[in-house]
């Protein structure tokens, strides 16, 4: 068994493990920062949308009273307690004609009351004017404020954006570096290994001709106890069985080499095998990011088009209170009969 090649392929596969885990690391961590601040994001929304509400809940309480209306004497629950007498004297300017409490020639009081109803007109056209610069200042500041919060958001959008290419490429330099490595640590090894193999086969063979057993000494066979005696290891007339041993353990010697280079080919297709299944793992998780983020894409197309309706909603809101506003028919056609 070559302990080596064993301890050496534990050793990488403890490396690509912890690489691994911490590539899930980085991923776990980014996938945390990017909900905290999808959550800070939402957050600042609804605490905008509350800011915009209590300040359109307070210009209404403090600007659009209903007391302050035109047509507020129409349905104003207090009408009867405020009503007047029909006559308090005779010029009373609620004496109107169909009253019969005023007749023609007694409108002693006709210059006044036109001049009255001017002012009145003036002072409702300027505060007109200013129920409606506000609502434009308003509907300004709403405007800004949904531009700058969509601002906002497109840049976070990007900087996240960003920041996923660039974890990509880290990943993809960390991936291409380990490979890098690797390939070069195991051309090393072969290298070594081819090295070492033609260093002990020249060492073996020139031990082998500088040997006694090449040469075929005769003299190395004689034992010291006498010529009779011969050394075993060194004698040279064996027996047929013996030499057709000696190519039986050749045979075997042959053999176990086969077996070696097998298993080392085997190794080397195992470690292929391993190396693409991680690039297909690292494939995977590349399309998987990239479904992410069209998913978080399409989550923030449908925000910014709830945004829109909204924002389409307001504006209607705003122009129907800007139109009712204005005076109506009916007014006029009562101040048409009051000034004849």
């Amino acid at each position: 068994v070559d302990k080596d090649a064993l301890d050496t392929q534990v050793k990488e596969r403890k490396i690509q493990e912890a690489a691994e885990r911490a590539r899930n690391e980085e991923f776990a961590n980014e996938m945390k920062q990017n909900d905290k601040i999808m959550c800070m994001l939402e957050e600042r929304q609804k605490n905008d949308i509350r800011n915009i509400n209590k300040a359109i809940n307070e210009f209404q309480k403090n600007f659009q009273k209903p007391e302050t209306r035109r047509e507020f004497d129409l349905s104003d629950p207090q009408a009867l307690k405020k009503d007047r007498p029909a006559r308090l004297s005779d010029d009373d300017p609620q004496c109107t004609i169909s009253g019969l409490q005023k007749f023609m020639g007694e409108d002693l009081n006709y210059d006044q009351r036109i001049k009255f109803q001017k002012e009145q007109l003036k002072e409702w056209s300027l505060q007109q004017q200013k129920d409606l610069k506000n609502a434009l200042a308003d509907q300004k500041f709403a405007d800004d404020l949904h531009d700058k919060y969509r601002i906002e958001l497109d840049q976070k959008t990007m900087e996240l954006q960003q920041k996923e290419e660039e974890n990509k490429r880290a990943v993809c330099a960390a991936t291409k570096d380990f490979n890098r490595a690797q390939a070069a640590e195991v051309a090393e090894r072969k290298k070594l290994e081819k090295h070492q193999k033609m260093k002990d086969d020249m060492d073996e063979i020139s031990s082998l001709l500088q040997g006694d057993l090449l040469s075929e000494n005769p003299e190395q066979a004689v034992s010291s106890f006498g010529r009779h005696r011969v050394i075993t290891d060194r004698w040279k007339g064996m027996s047929k069985d013996q030499l057709m041993a000696i190519r039986y353990s050749q045979k075997q010697q042959v053999l176990e080499k086969m077996r070696l280079n097998e298993e080392e080919r085997r190794r080397d297709a195992e470690w292929d095998r391993q190396r693409i299944q991680a690039a297909r793992a690292q494939l995977v998780l590349e399309r998987h990011l990239e479904r992410q983020n069209r998913e978080y894409r399409r989550a923030l197309d449908n925000v910014n088009a709830e945004l829109s309706q909204e924002q389409k909603s307001k504006n209607i809101y705003l122009k129907e209170e800007e139109y009712s506003n204005f005076p109506t028919d009916q007014y006029y056609a009562q101040f048409n009969t009051t000034s004849r």
